[in-house]
């Protein structure tokens, strides 16, 4: 059985092989140069960025506090009412002010007495906040040996002015 694809289907569980085409200090770098590629009509099925060196990155963004866990509760449950707030509405023929502020006001608690439930479990073992990503060292551009010279002829003329 013949496949009328020419293009062989990457073997996704392996670290792709290929010339490397170039190194570069950022992903942004890297996804640049294959856009390049991209827009010279290059078979960029034929290409793969590959981070090296990966590293787990978590950088810390604030200490938590007993007043700031109460706020973030009460604005999340605020947030969580104003929205049953407004599917009442839509259920209720007559727009009820009241039950609107009470939904909003209901919620502001439930979430201010379940944030500061959870921060008190949470700040014996970490008392801060932090966001977390994997990073690599460096991006390698890897392409297909037989279009090496291709690329390196395509990456070597600067790209053409929008």
């Amino acid at each position: 059985m013949s496949s009328s694809n020419p293009t062989p289907r990457p073997d996704l569980q392996r670290v792709p092989k290929g010339d490397v085409l170039g190194t570069y200090d950022t992903y942004l770098e890297a996804q640049a140069i294959v856009d390049h590629l991209a827009k010279a009509d290059f078979p960029v099925a034929q290409v793969s960025i590959v981070g090296n060196d990966l590293k787990s990155v978590e950088r810390v963004t604030r200490k938590l506090t007993w007043s700031r866990a109460a706020l973030e509760g009460a604005l999340s449950g605020a947030w969580f009412g104003l929205f049953l707030g407004l599917l009442f509405s839509f259920i209720t023929p007559a727009l009820n002010t009241g039950l609107f502020v009470a939904a909003i006001l209901i919620g502001a608690a439930f979430g201010l007495f379940f944030r500061l439930v959870t921060y008190a479990v949470a700040r014996r073992s970490r008392d801060f906040d932090s966001t977390k990503q994997v990073l690599a060292s460096n991006y390698q551009i890897l392409v297909d040996p037989s279009l090496t010279s291709r690329a390196q002829q395509i990456i070597a003329t600067p790209p053409a002015a929008p």
